[in-house]
């Protein structure tokens, strides 16, 4: 059996969009690809407002199941997702990049988070399905 494809989400701190893409993903397609998230720094903690929305809507608690990773803490990757750093995305090698240039919830309401990980959730469907055409 061929080794699963493996997709890292990345960001600058690894504390809210990254490890959200990185939850989701596990939930929904952990069938088709290995889901890592990880960052040039890192935060004490992930951003709570984010582990509040996804284990509202997911069930998953982020708090117990993930924790902030620095881009040396995971094993080389397939497919780079960078989460629309604003400044400058960190760089990791890869076969295949894209960037989904999702803003940063932090800070906003709650509302905010909800559509985070609901264009989220699309965009990991989407990537389902590119994986499955290029590999």
């Amino acid at each position: 059996m061929p080794q699963k494809i493996k997709v890292a989400y990345i960001c600058v701190h690894n504390s809210c969009r990254s490890q959200m893409a990185e939850a989701i993903s596990k939930l929904i397609a952990a069938d088709n690809f290995e889901a890592y998230s990880a960052g040039t720094e890192t935060k004490p903690q992930l951003n709570q407002d984010a582990v509040e929305v996804i284990k509202e809507i997911y069930g998953v608690d982020m708090n117990t199941t993930q924790r902030s990773k620095l881009l040396s803490d995971i094993p080389p990757v397939d497919v780079v997702i960078t989460m629309g750093c604003n400044v400058k995305c960190p760089f990791l090698p890869c076969k295949y990049r894209e960037d989904w240039g999702l803003d940063d919830p932090t800070g906003k309401d709650k509302h905010e988070f909800i559509k985070t990980a609901q264009m989220i959730e699309q965009k990991v469907m989407d990537l389902k399905s590119k994986i499955n055409n290029l590999w």
